[in-house]
């Protein structure tokens, strides 16, 4: 592979020709400092965390979970920073009773159980675990008819309606994969259904992919993928005190009030127990791009297959423990820089979440080693362990909440962390810090490759990419684009409920990967098939200390403006590009039904799909986005000009500079929120209304057109608009105090 790329050479020394960002004429004991900080991380401490912390199971308001928690907390103390514990009371509901059955036209019960391993001993745990079951579906005895509704989307749906079936009354069986989970009940039952089922297809996650466990990586046959369903799109965190902290004396909505509850039963199954659910279906075959690795001919029904499905819950209130570190700062101790990684896991999680925690226990040791030395970081350094992350970003939504108006005020950055492995770095997040992420990442070191992972990363960048242009641009653009955040994991609520900007990172991409949340994620499996060596875990407590530090003592906060009004650009002309193929969409559909033209389902021998004449899609005034694009544009380099100046430097300016800076991204927030989800304020990343954890990028727009809510789509421009001009503003101003 090293042979096979070459990236421009110029693109390599950027960090050497432009120093640090941030650090005018101290780079060098800066420089002094990260390599202390590198050196002292250990391969062998984060194996030790992580065969220690994974070793029992430890869920959220488990008696191991919160031992854990404390002995943390007792790590941190010894390591020289200040720790406590935070709590919190939320709901965490866990199974009275789960049961399955086929009853027509044959019978059978699913075991519902995942089988111990042999050789594996945590998998044999069975008495801390907890059941295969999905988090805050609701309780339910329903009997019907079973459909298989492919990955349960949307269009999924649609596709079904064509077919002329119909979902109304039945139980649905749809596959993981393409969505998140929550997404698949939320479908299900706005069409009707009053059951879900969703199993793990072995074509997406199982043998189909490779060997599986013991033997290999992958979802043996008897996996379960456990989950929230929570319809977090609305809002994370405990369903109880949705924009509140649940404090113990919080107050709470009645359970039947709160919105992210499913509407209809819902139960994850394994491949082995759904393949005689799916064997037992008739009706219409499935069309070719539905069918997965099962050796079944997979059909959609409805019936013969009859299913019971009985879940009952006891719906009680568990504490969830934050752990919560602080290296107080020298200079700015109200600016603070924050990383977190949670501590809950489904069962014994040690690769989601311990492998990501791990490394940040080493990155504390490390922190807390310079500590003793006499060295303190300029800005306050928080480290965080969150808990109930599992069941819907418990810990770290209730944490943010509950101090919402200090974050605002102090919080420069959040750093999330979660499941780390073998291979790439990647990253995601708030566009203003992609300059620092290139910057760190040409400075760390990949262990096997033993060339800059930044480096490592933007060759697999150039070889995915699709296009020449694509191709060209992961060639030659200064610096190697970062993804934009949606939801999953402890970032949500800092960027996306109080603006705070945030990035989202860890290694992955060539370990084995098919035992996520079941028994089998545990320190055998990790060690294995992930970073055996757990030389990725170093590569990660460097990556994020590199980025802690530089956050914490830079004298001009280093965020780059220029990055992001080059992204905001090419959102804006992905949404007029989105328009357009909408309009020739519905302009082609419209001629066929004019000329009777209509289209076979899957081949010619299917029946043709009658087509619903639907509205014209209008033209759209994207004028105010691209002036509000352009305005960022202009900001952002007058921002740049001015933080080249030796001027910007001076003590009275950066005060008042960082705090503008600090804004920018704040200013992304409108206090009304986004159209149904008031919780999600931010109008510039947000995870998708039907997708959960992918994002939707300038949402209140991209919806309105992809969900053809025409009406609103001007309306939704102009705000948004509006929005994009306050933080160009904010920069615009920041450059100002910085000039002379």
């Amino acid at each position: 592979m090293k042979n096979r790329f070459r990236v421009p050479a110029v693109l390599l020394l950027l960090p050497l020709l432009f120093g640090l960002r941030g650090f005018p004429g101290d780079a060098a004991s800066q420089k002094e400092i990260e390599r202390r900080y590198a050196a002292a991380i250990d391969p062998a401490s984060i194996r030790e965390f992580d065969r220690l912390l994974s070793a029992e199971p430890h869920h959220i308001g488990s008696a191991r979970g919160e031992e854990n928690a404390r002995w943390m907390v007792a790590r941190l103390r010894e390591w020289g920073l200040d720790a406590r514990l935070e709590t919190f009371d939320v709901l965490f509901p866990t199974p009275r009773e789960r049961l399955l059955e086929l009853v027509a036209p044959t019978r059978f019960r699913a075991s519902l159980a995942e089988t111990p391993v042999e050789g594996d001993p945590t998998s044999a745990q069975t008495a801390g675990q907890l059941p295969t079951y999905n988090a805050y579906s609701i309780d339910g005895d329903v009997t019907a008819p079973l459909v298989y509704v492919n990955y349960g989307l949307p269009a999924d749906y649609e596709r079904l309606e064509r077919m002329k079936i119909d979902v109304r009354g039945k139980i649905v069986l749809a596959r993981y994969g393409a969505s998140w989970r929550g997404i698949k009940p939320k479908v299900a039952a706005e069409h009707g259904a009053v059951g879900c089922l969703i199993y793990s297809d072995p074509r997406d996650d199982g043998y189909f992919e490779g060997d599986v466990y013991p033997l290999g990586a992958y979802r043996p046959e008897q996996g379960v993928q456990r989950g929230s369903v929570a319809d977090m799109p609305l809002y994370p965190g405990d369903p109880l005190t949705p924009g509140v902290g649940a404090t113990r004396d919080a107050r709470r909505l009645d359970r039947k009030d709160a919105r992210t509850l499913t509407k209809i039963p819902v139960l994850p199954i394994s491949y082995g127990d759904a393949r005689p659910l799916l064997a037992a279906l008739g009706g219409r075959t499935a069309p070719r791009e539905w069918r997965g690795g099962l050796p079944v001919s997979y059909h959609v029904g409805p019936g013969p297959a009859t299913v019971h499905l009985k879940l009952a819950f006891d719906w009680k209130m568990v504490p969830a423990h934050d752990v919560i570190a602080r290296i107080e700062g020298s200079v700015w101790p109200d600016e603070w820089v924050i990383h977190g990684n949670h501590h809950d896991a489904w069962v014994n999680g040690a690769s989601d979440p311990v492998s990501g925690l791990a490394a940040l226990l080493e990155e504390a040791r490390s922190l807390g080693a310079l500590v003793k030395t006499g060295w303190r970081p300029k800005r306050t350094i928080i480290l965080c362990a969150w808990d109930g992350e599992e069941p819907g970003l418990l810990g770290s939504t209730e944490w943010v909440e509950t101090h919402a108006e200090e974050l605002t005020a102090k919080a420069v950055a959040y750093i999330n962390t979660d499941s780390n492995g073998r291979g790439y770095l990647g990253v995601g997040g708030s566009h203003g810090l992609e300059s620092l992420v290139n910057e760190v990442a040409g400075d760390v070191e990949d262990p096997e490759k033993k060339i800059p992972v930044g480096k490592r990363a933007r060759l697999r960048q150039i070889e995915d990419s699709k296009t020449a242009d694509e191709r060209r641009e992961a060639r030659e653009r200064r610096n190697m684009r970062i993804s934009a955040l949606g939801s999953g994991s402890d970032f949500t609520p800092f960027l996306q409920h109080l603006g705070i900007a945030s990035l989202n990172l860890g290694y992955g991409g060539e370990g084995g990967g098919g035992v996520y949340h079941s028994i089998y994620d545990d320190f055998s499996w990790y060690s294995r098939f992930s970073d055996g060596e757990f030389v990725y875990g170093r590569a990660l407590a460097q990556t994020t200390g590199l980025l802690t530090l530089r956050l914490a003592n830079a004298d001009l906060l280093p965020f780059d403006f220029t990055s992001l009004a080059d992204t905001v650009g090419t959102y804006v002309k992905e949404l007029r590009t989105l328009a357009a193929d909408r309009r020739e969409a519905n302009e082609e559909k419209t001629r066929r039904i004019d000329e009777g033209v209509f289209a076979a389902l899957e081949d010619p021998r299917e029946p043709l799909a009658a087509e619903t004449r639907e509205p014209a899609v209008p033209y759209f005034d994207f004028s105010p986005l691209e002036n509000a694009s352009e305005n960022l544009r202009r900001a952002a380099r007058e921002f740049e000009r001015a933080s080249e100046s030796k001027t910007a430097y001076e003590p009275a300016r950066l005060a008042a500079v960082n705090a503008l800076i600090r804004s920018v991204e704040r200013g992304m927030l409108r206090p009304e929120g986004l159209p149904r989800r008031p919780w999600f304020k931010h109008f510039l990343y947000a995870p998708g209304f039907y997708t959960g954890y992918d994002v939707k990028t300038l949402p209140a727009v991209r919806e309105a057109i992809e969900e053809k809510q025409w009406s609103d789509v001007n309306r939704e421009i102009a705000r948004t608009a509006a929005t994009i001009d306050v933080c160009a503003g904010r920069i615009r101003e920041a450059a100002k105090r910085l000039t002379p």
